[in-house]
Parts: structure tokens; C-alpha cells; sequence
């Protein structure tokens, strides 16, 4: 597996296949999604490219109110070469990043930087700040592909989920909707500090 940090110095990209994530914990649900993610770019001949942030969008926004990150970048890197992921680009989330529209980084980064071809997301994704409706995207010429909900058993599986079981102490159902073993205890964060100049 490739891994690129931000976009400046990427190849090109053969018939890509794309996803878009922060896939914190990279659990059942993600798996389903990546899985679809990888047999899309085999179908095609193509690659899979899983974009991802760091750090988490949560923690540059100032979100980080009771917020548990479940994996490390690295924990997360190895989880997505495990699930036969071919590229990994990690996005530098800053406030200018966080800035954009769903449509510029449609056409700015997933056609104008990586030209995909194939979008696949989830049920409810969405892109920016501006909430863009990822089924417009085939507005921007891109095909997309949709992953419904997962549930295990009847329980919705999602980042959210997983880190209340896990302050509430029940380690073996956060991992049974992880699908892999918690690698270490997740760990509170909070938000950068300002950087001299700034407000």
C-alpha cells in the first residue's frame, strides 16, 4: 500500500476508485465500505485510493467536547493495508481545508489532483462545509457508488456508537461492532492551540 501526504506529489493514478473518510476506528462499517471501495477498482482495473485526515476534522474544528479517537493514524494505516487498500492519501485538515465547498474539492482534488472515476461512499456522506450531497457529484462527472447502512445483529455500527460502548465500559460489544480488537484505550483529545497571529 502507497501512502501520499497531502496532494503535491501524487502519480498518476490508474482508473481510480475513490473513497472519502475520516474512518476513525476503521469498524465493520467502514469494512463494508472498503471492501465494495476495492472490488469497484478490480472490476475496473483500476486502484483503490482511500483519502483520509489528519488530524481528525473534529479536533481542527474545535469539536473534541467528549470525543475519543479510536485509532491512530498509524493504527488506521495498517487496519486499511490489511483490508487490501492500494493508496492512502492523508489530507492535512486545517481551517483552509475545512473552508472549501464540497463542489471545489469534487473538482479541485478528487478530479483535478487524483482524476477519479469512481466515487463510492455511504449512505449518508456528505462533502465541505457546505453538507454537498455526494449523489450530485454525478453532476461533476463521476460515478457514484452507494454503501447502505451496516447493523451487526441489530446494532447500528458507527465511530459514534462504538466510543459510548466503550465509556460505558462494554469493550466487548465496542469490538464486536469494531471487528478488531481495541489495539489501546481510546484517548481523549482537545483542540490545537492557536498559532501566534491567529484569532
Amino acid at each position: 500500500m502507497r501512502v501520499f501526504h497531502g496532494f503535491e506529489e501524487l502519480p498518476r493514478f490508474r482508473k481510480p476508485a475513490v473513497t472519502v473518510g475520516s474512518f476513525d476506528g476503521v469498524h465493520l462499517g467502514h469494512q463494508a465500505l472498503l471492501a465494495r471501495l476495492v472490488a469497484e477498482a478490480r472490476t475496473a482495473g483500476g486502484e483503490s485510493i482511500v483519502l483520509t485526515f489528519d488530524p481528525h476534522p473534529r479536533i481542527t474544528l474545535g469539536r473534541t467536547d467528549g470525543f475519543h479517537q479510536l485509532t491512530t493514524l498509524d493504527e488506521k494505516l495498517t487496519l486499511l493495508e490489511q483490508l487490501g487498500i492500494d493508496n492512502v492519501i492523508v489530507i492535512p485538515f486545517d481551517r483552509s481545508f475545512s473552508a472549501l465547498t464540497g463542489r471545489e474539492f469534487i473538482e479541485r482534488y478528487l478530479k483535478g489532483r487524483i482524476g477519479a472515476q469512481t466515487l463510492v461512499v455511504g449512505y449518508n456522506h456528505r462533502f465541505g462545509h457546505d453538507r454537498y450531497d455526494c449523489h450530485a457529484a454525478s453532476d461533476c462527472g463521476l460515478r457514484i457508488v452507494e454503501v447502505d447502512e451496516r447493523e451487526v445483529e441489530g446494532s447500528h455500527v458507527s465511530s459514534t456508537v462504538i466510543r459510548r460502548l466503550l465509556e460505558a465500559g462494554d469493550t466487548a460489544e465496542a469490538e464486536r461492532l469494531l471487528g478488531h480488537p481495541i489495539r489501546v484505550a481510546p484517548r481523549p483529545v482537545s483542540a490545537p492551540e492557536p498559532t501566534a497571529g491567529t484569532t
